[in-house]
């Protein structure tokens, strides 16, 4: 139990996130980019959002396959955004996956509206390398950069 909570909330100092960085490969044009990609998705999703929201004057219930279309259409929406920058992702795949999973879990399915819109919160926290990390942070992003530098159809133009 004491390794887990380490594991969350432990901050793990510069050198370290320095070593993690060096020893992922990780391109910091790619890393932007990637940054990029899941904040459109987030933002659009916020944006063009019906559902079961408090704030909100039209309060329509959507089921699972209202959901489901919506992140679809947002996620559509997203990938061709990029193509006309020249920038091509894969529209399946393990970050089509990782990415709905993680969404559906922290905004469609989630009834605490703090928690459901600290998505942009969260991601700018976690992509931002001059703020604090965790090992679950960085494990997440790594997932997240490896998922989607894996559906990279233009891969080479940032190498």
């Amino acid at each position: 139990m004491e390794n887990f909570f380490t594991y969350i909330s432990k901050p793990i100092d510069k050198e370290d996130l320095q070593l993690w960085i060096e020893g992922n490969n990780i391109c910091f044009e790619k890393f932007n980019l990637f940054n990029d990609f899941v904040m459109s998705l987030v933002n659009l999703i916020y944006d063009t959002y019906l559902g079961n929201d408090e704030d909100r004057t039209t309060n329509i219930k959507l089921n699972d396959e209202d959901k489901s279309n919506h992140f679809e259409w947002c996620w559509g929406k997203v990938i061709d955004d990029f193509k006309k920058e020249e920038t091509y992702f894969s529209r399946q795949g393990e970050h089509y996956d990782l990415l709905k999973n993680f969404i559906n879990e922290t905004f469609y399915n989630q009834d605490i509206q703090a928690v459901k819109y600290s998505l942009n919160k969260f991601f700018t926290e976690i992509f931002d390398l001059d703020g604090i990390h965790t090992m679950s942070d960085l494990d997440l992003l790594k997932a997240i950069y490896k998922s989607l530098d894996k559906n990279l159809e233009n891969n080479n133009l940032l190498n």
